[in-house]
This record gives C-alpha cells, sequence and structure tokens, in this order.
C-alpha cells in the first residue's frame, strides 16, 4: 500500500509541476515588417525547466498546425519568463525563431507535453497533453471549431492589422491588448532587469580596419559591471582580431567602449561575419540586442585565369579545360530526331549514377560554380552582370542587396517543388537517387539554378523568355545580354533531362493552375543560343556541378546538339556525328577587329562579296553592310554590346563586338 501511495504522491507533484506553465503574453502582428513578433511563457516558480514541453502554432485557415518548438533544454528566467522571437525583438529572446513566424489570426498558440515530432506540419489541435492554449486575432471573426478542439470559450484580438498591442494575461486569468512587456512581468511585480545594448558605427570593416563596440545600459550602473562577449563565428576566430573582449561598465556610468582591429594577414579566407554575442551576463542584467552580425572583408581575394560572361574577349579564353570523361557522348553518334533526344537524357538522367542534391545544397554549389572570376569572394549574379559576396544570400525577409537561388526554368510552370530534406544541406556525399522522371528534382538541379540578385529574381518571376511586349522576359536594361545563351543552355538541358517538360514556340500561359510544364518561347531561345557561345565560365560552372551531381549539360560540352534537336538540322537522315561539328562545316572563317572598337571595324579573311548585318543583344537589326574582300566598316553606335552576323559564301559568322 506504502508503495502505491508514494507513486501516486509522484504522480500528482509531476501533474502539478506541468501545470505551472502559462502563454502570459503574445505579439501576433507589429507595423511594416513584422519583425518584433514574439511569444512569452511564464512558470509560477523561477527557473523552472522546460524539459518536456512542446511549443505548436495552429492556422486558423484549417485548424492545422504549422510550426512546432521543442523546449527541452530551456528554462524561465528568475521571474518565470521566457521570452521567444527572432534577433530582432528587444529584449534578446532565450529562444530564437525566424521573423514573421506567427501569423496574425485568427490563429493559436498552445504549450503541449511532448516534443515536436509529435505535431508534425498539418497536425490537428487537440485537448490531449494541452497545457495552455490561447486563441487570437487581429479582428477576425471567433473560429469557432479552432477554439473548440482546444477547449477554449474566448478569443483574444490583439487589434486591428499593423497594431502595436500585444495581448498579455492578468492575475485574474483574463487577457488585455495593450503595450508589449517582454522580459518583464506583466503586473509590473518580480524583480527589475537592466538590458546592455551593443551597437558600432558600420556593419562592414576592411581587414586593417579598427572599430568601436559600444555596450550601454538606460541608466547608470550603481557599482561595477564586468561581463564578456565573443566574435567568434565559423572561420573567425581570436587569431582574426584583436582587442578587449572583457569590459567594465564603470559605477555611477552606463557606457563602455572597447576598440576591436581585424587582422590584415595574408590569407585568402574569403569574407567573414564576426558576430558579437555575449557570453557572460549576470541577473538582472539581460541583452537589449544581441547576435550583433558584422563583416570583415578579405582583401587577399584570387583571380581566375578566365573572365565573366560579360567579359567575352578577355584574353584568357579557352582555358578552362572541360573535364566530361571520355567517351561521355559516344552513344549518341549516328542518331537523329527524338532517338536522338532520348539517348541524350539516357546520360544525363541515368539511374545509379546521376545524383540528386538537396535545394540547401545548392547554396554551396553555386558559391562555387558561380564564383565571380574577378572576386573569389563573391558570386557572378545572373542577369544583372554583377558581383556580389558570397555572404549575402538570401535566407528571409527582404531580398534586396541580396542574392537567391533562380530557376531558369521557372519552378511553377516546370510544376517542381520541394520534397522534404530539401532544407538541409549535407554535402555532396549524401545524395538522392534520380531518374528521367524524378521531375521534383528539378527543384535542385544546380545545372538550371543560378545566383542572381533577389530583387531581380522576383521581377523575373515565371514568366516566358523573349519579348516583353508579349509578356515575355529578356532581362534587365543597361547590360550586355550575356547570359542569353547561359539561361538557353540551362532550359534546354531541362527540358531533356527530365520528363513532363517541353520547350514550345510562342508565350504559353504561366497562369492556370493546371500547367503543363511548358516554356517559351522557343524561337527566341535558340537564337540566344547562337548569338552567345559557351565561354569558359559556363564550362567552369559545367564542370563544377558535374562533381555534385554526376551529370552535365550536354549544351555546354556540345553545343551543336541543340540544332539536333530542336534546330536548323532536325530534318530527315540527318544525324549527329560528334567528330563533325556544325560550327566548322558552316562557319565563315573571318576576323573582326579591333574589339572594343570605337567609329571603325575592320573585317578580314573575306574573299569574296558579304552582307554584315548588326543586331544589338536583343537580336534588333540596326545596320546592313554590303562589301567585297577585307573592308572597313565606318560605324555610328552607342557604347554597348553588339552581333555582327557576316555571311559570305553561303557561310556565317557571328562577332560579339564591344563599342566604347
Amino acid at each position: 500500500m506504502k508503495k502505491y501511495y508514494m507513486l501516486l504522491i509522484c504522480f500528482v507533484i509531476y501533474q502539478f509541476s506541468f501545470s505551472q506553465i502559462v502563454i502570459n503574453e503574445v505579439d501576433c502582428d507589429t507595423p511594416s515588417t513584422d519583425d518584433k513578433e514574439f511569444i512569452e511563457l511564464k512558470s509560477a516558480t523561477p527557473n523552472f525547466p522546460l524539459d518536456g514541453y512542446v511549443l505548436v502554432l495552429f492556422n486558423g485557415n484549417g485548424d492545422y498546425s504549422y510550426f512546432a518548438l521543442d523546449l527541452d533544454g530551456y528554462q524561465t528566467d528568475p521571474n518565470g519568463l521566457f521570452l521567444i522571437g527572432s534577433d530582432t525583438v528587444e529584449p534578446f529572446p532565450q529562444l530564437l525563431i525566424s521573423i514573421n513566424t506567427i501569423q496574425n489570426g485568427a490563429d493559436a498558440v498552445a504549450i503541449y507535453l511532448g516534443d515536436d515530432s509529435d505535431f508534425p506540419q498539418d497536425t490537428p489541435p487537440t485537448t490531449t497533453n494541452l497545457i495552455d492554449a490561447l486563441v487570437y486575432d487581429t479582428s477576425d471573426s471567433d473560429d469557432i471549431e479552432l477554439m473548440a478542439a482546444l477547449g477554449v470559450t474566448e478569443q483574444i484580438s490583439e487589434g486591428s492589422s499593423n497594431n502595436t498591442n500585444s495581448i498579455q494575461l492578468l492575475q485574474d486569468g483574463s487577457y488585455v491588448s495593450t503595450t508589449p512587456t517582454p522580459r518583464m512581468v506583466n503586473d509590473g511585480a518580480g524583480v527589475a532587469v537592466t538590458a546592455i545594448s551593443m551597437f558600432t558605427d558600420q556593419e562592414m570593416y576592411n581587414e586593417g580596419d579598427s572599430f568601436d563596440i559600444v555596450f550601454s545600459t538606460e541608466e547608470n550602473v550603481t557599482e561595477n559591471l564586468t561581463f564578456s562577449f565573443t566574435l567568434d563565428n565559423y572561420g573567425f576566430n581570436a587569431t582574426d582580431f584583436s582587442g578587449a573582449t572583457t569590459v567594465t561598465i564603470p559605477n555611477g556610468s552606463n557606457t563602455v567602449t572597447t576598440t576591436i582591429t581585424i587582422i590584415n594577414d595574408t590569407l585568402d579566407e574569403g569574407d567573414e561575419e564576426p558576430i558579437v554575442k555575449f557570453s557572460t551576463l549576470d541577473w538582472p542584467y539581460i541583452a537589449n540586442n544581441n547576435f550583433l552580425k558584422l563583416r570583415a572583408v578579405d582583401d587577399d581575394y584570387t583571380m581566375a585565369n578566365f573572365g565573366t560572361p560579360a567579359n567575352q574577349f578577355d584574353p584568357f579564353i579557352g582555358n578552362v579545360t572541360n573535364t566530361q570523361p571520355e567517351g561521355y557522348y559516344d552513344s549518341l553518334h549516328g542518331l537523329q530526331d527524338d532517338v536522338l533526344r532520348q539517348a541524350v537524357q539516357d546520360v544525363i538522367a541515368e539511374e545509379g549514377v546521376v545524383r540528386a542534391q538537396t535545394y540547401a545544397d545548392v547554396i554551396d554549389i553555386l558559391r562555387e560554380a558561380d564564383q565571380n572570376p574577378e572576386h573569389s569572394n563573391q558570386v557572378w549574379l545572373l542577369y544583372t552582370e554583377q558581383g556580389r559576396s558570397k555572404l549575402d544570400n538570401h535566407t528571409g525577409g527582404s531580398s534586396t542587396g541580396l542574392w537567391n537561388r533562380e530557376h531558369t526554368y521557372p519552378q511553377s510552370r516546370g510544376t517542381f517543388k520541394a520534397r522534404e530534406g530539401d532544407d538541409i544541406a549535407d554535402g555532396k556525399e549524401i545524395y538522392w537517387n534520380t531518374t528521367a522522371d524524378s521531375l521534383r528534382h528539378g527543384y535542385s538541379d544546380a545545372h538550371a539554378l543560378r545566383a542572381a540578385d533577389g530583387p531581380e529574381n522576383s521581377s523575373r518571376n515565371n514568366k516566358n523568355y523573349g519579348d516583353p511586349l508579349l509578356g515575355g522576359y529578356n532581362g534587365p536594361g543597361n547590360t550586355a545580354g550575356s547570359f542569353y545563351g547561359d539561361v538557353a543552355r540551362s532550359v534546354f538541358y531541362m527540358a531533356v533531362r527530365y520528363n513532363g517538360l517541353e520547350l514550345v514556340n510562342g508565350y504559353p500561359d504561366g497562369e492556370d493552375e493546371a500547367n503543363d510544364g511548358t516554356l517559351g518561347d522557343l524561337a527566341t531561345l535558340l537564337e540566344w543560343h547562337r548569338n552567345d557561345p559557351p565561354d569558359d565560365y559556363e564550362m567552369n560552372r559545367n564542370n563544377v556541378v558535374y562533381t555534385w551531381q554526376f551529370n552535365r549539360n550536354p549544351f555546354i560540352d556540345e553545343p551543336d546538339l541543340v540544332e539536333y534537336i530542336w534546330g536548323n538540322q532536325v530534318a530527315p537522315n540527318v544525324t549527329w556525328d560528334q567528330g563533325l561539328s556544325i560550327a566548322e562545316v558552316n562557319e565563315l572563317q573571318v576576323q573582326v577587329y579591333p574589339n572594343p572598337a570605337k567609329d571603325v571595324v575592320y573585317v578580314n579573311g573575306l574573299l569574296n562579296k558579304a552582307t554584315v548585318d548588326v543586331f544589338s543583344v536583343e537580336g534588333r537589326k540596326l545596320e546592313n553592310y554590303t562589301i567585297t574582300g577585307n573592308s572597313v566598316l565606318n560605324i555610328n553606335l552607342s557604347s554597348g554590346m553588339y552581333l555582327f552576323k557576316i555571311t559570305s559564301e553561303g557561310k556565317t559568322a557571328m562577332k560579339k563586338i564591344v563599342i566604347k
């Protein structure tokens, strides 16, 4: 009997301990960017361990869970409070979540016994193991079903959209919507905390620069306050800087300054991001802000022996070696039309050989494959033709000034989406098996993903390629159009690599909910491919992607294949012969110089009559000349890049010329 009595006592104590946690405050909506949203829990006793609890957020649109957060390993503070929010919330939360995670309402916050694995996305609400729940809104109608499912009788409004309030629990168990009080007891009781702020004059510094970090409190301290901080983050550590990382705010003062110097070494470590983090703060002192991210710009970057796509006239063109295995395309010899297309797919989608990586892995792939040849710490951006720091990768919120992953074959048109595990960067040696029917893997195929400016990527959206007047996309203004051929060959690759994708002439409607996987305009893409042939940059990225995916883009290695599948060599009895390229047969051997030019262009290598057509990079014909033999052209063109098409004796040559 005594044994059972003791078990009963333990069970009651266990249950009582789990009843001590409540949802103390919720700020589900803040003005503009929603970056100050938070959830605060409260325990009846101080320093209460949160092991065994999970926080679950429910969406009133459908009444299913959309986020679960395991609380194991955390505890409330001496006031019994535990703050959850993004790193922009002040005071700094004890547990971080992404900006704008918390939805506005009508929605719900709940605490359960369990862990996050008990609540995968779209789990229905339940009262089983429920500790506390709050159903809230921002001037929305009551969600009766959600309230009933959580055993709640009242839905609390925070206020209208973009309000400045939070919902706070009062002592009597009721709620009030009022001015937010994170890390403060709602009724004003408890120990008053002192928050310490940190700031610097700027966020970016070069190697060799010195800068001040200032720490301050709102009120003067009443005794010497000593604390420490770190700047470590990945490769940035104590060997990369000098300066004191333990400081003291003197009695009667509210500020202290320390000077940090970034050591200027001779190592190419890439740009780094030191993060200023408090390492020791004694209660009742807490961080008002924390994890202050800075940028240390490395001046020891390297340059490749080839140029950017916008610099097709770099003197080092031809320095990148094609790394395709011997005999990689031998199976294509003597084939034509659909049989040739199938044979290409058999090579680049071969099951058991070709690997599919995750969408998160693509970030690492692009940092290598799209590296700016002129600056090893940058990626080269598609469309906008500029370099940008590899560290400026868009991870959420505004994409201005950042780069992200652009699907050259638009995701919505290709009907491929993320799959479970796509958010995990697990490296080269962990991969998925893939086939030609694995269209879902098109979402993370690096041959058709490029680093691109965030806002330009959004502007590009899912338009077809081609005439903007017909709803197409041909890039931003004032660029050289150096991406045209690159884009064309990447979407040619996708159309062959995956079943269910097709390139068509014209501009199919991409807004149809039942999109059929088509993309246009094929005629535009063919012209882009012909007028902008593969260069060293493109060959290098083909080589890099091959080391991850174990397949290549055949239209970079063998650009003439395009003509045999979509272009001017699709005809009866015309077969692919890898040893005899169309370029060798049909290209006119002619020199056009100087390049860049100003007002005179020389054409050498002609014996007979020829025509010279001058096009803008968008394909608009601007000038026409008829010449005989070697000639001098007096030109009157504004600065920019132009295409010179020289035709003679039934052969043609396309030359890109830059006019200064």
